[in-house]
């Protein structure tokens, strides 16, 4: 029986990706790295948890999210600008979601760029197993711009990257805040951050994705802005994403809706 720790994702019919999560799941460095990114993201400096469910949960979302893209009708970056595949594709923003926060077992300030020397190594020693020349270098280059460009103000480049940016965002519920804040201190940081119950990636009735946000009470709607939409808003998904917010707690309960301006 697998340990519901182990790393997953749907692989579908994809039988690179499967292989990809083989090896990562494998992968003893790897797995340590996210071992140790969470010890200096929670032990050393007291936020949220960045590793192992971090990234399975952020690897998950990414995946929906450029499955629902693709069902829309938008096309990979890595298809149209390289004639690779939708399944390449998948395999970009799975490897990038486990690689991006790799460089916290370093340092969490400025971890995205740690994590692009980091990644730069275990990407193409995991698509070497995957991938011959000149697909190999295609891909690495690839996942290593979602690594970086998962930073808040980076621009994206790439579906791919987009979606990696985005899904590291939705990561927001009870307590799993990406803002950083001070464990036992409360100001907005700490009661927004207490304040998401859910978030649901869908398919939208007039865009490709729909997150579906549901709230506690209207505290949450900082982490929305500061977090989710400030990301959506520097990624390369604006115009395929919408977002749909309910606040429901025991005085408030309304729906808000809308386009990304």
């Amino acid at each position: 029986m697998r340990d519901s720790t182990t790393f997953t994702v749907p692989v579908k019919e994809n039988e690179k990706l499967k292989k990809l999560v083989q090896v990562i799941q494998a992968d003893a460095e790897l797995n340590q790295l996210w071992r140790s990114a969470n010890v200096n993201a929670m032990e050393r400096c007291g936020i949220s948890d960045h590793g192992e469910v971090h990234i399975r949960i952020v690897a998950n979302a990414a995946l929906k999210i450029l499955r629902l893209l693709v069902e829309g009708g938008v096309v990979p970056s890595v298809v149209k600008d390289h004639g690779l595949t939708n399944e390449d594709a998948e395999l970009i923003v799975v490897l990038a979601a486990c690689l991006h926060d790799t460089g916290i077992s370093v340092h969490r300030d400025n971890h995205e760029r740690y994590s692009l020397f980091i990644g730069y190594h275990k990407a193409r020693q995991i698509l070497a197993q995957i991938y011959e020349e000149p697909a190999l270098t295609i891909m690495v280059a690839d996942v290593l711009h979602a690594i970086i460009a998962h930073d808040a103000d980076e621009r994206c480049l790439t579906i791919e990257a987009g979606a990696v940016k985005v899904a590291d965002a939705t990561d927001m519920t009870h307590g799993r805040s990406r803002i950083p804040f001070e464990a036992g201190e409360v100001n907005i940081h700490s009661v927004s951050a207490q304040a998401v119950e859910s978030v649901g990636i869908v398919a939208g009735p007039t865009k490709p994705v729909r997150l579906q946000i549901k709230l506690a009470n209207s505290a949450g709607i900082f982490q929305v802005d500061e977090l989710l939409r400030h990301k959506l808003s520097e990624s390369s998904l604006v115009p395929y994403v919408e977002l749909a917010i309910s606040i429901e707690g025991e005085t408030e309960r309304r729906i808000i809706t809308g386009e990304l301006s």
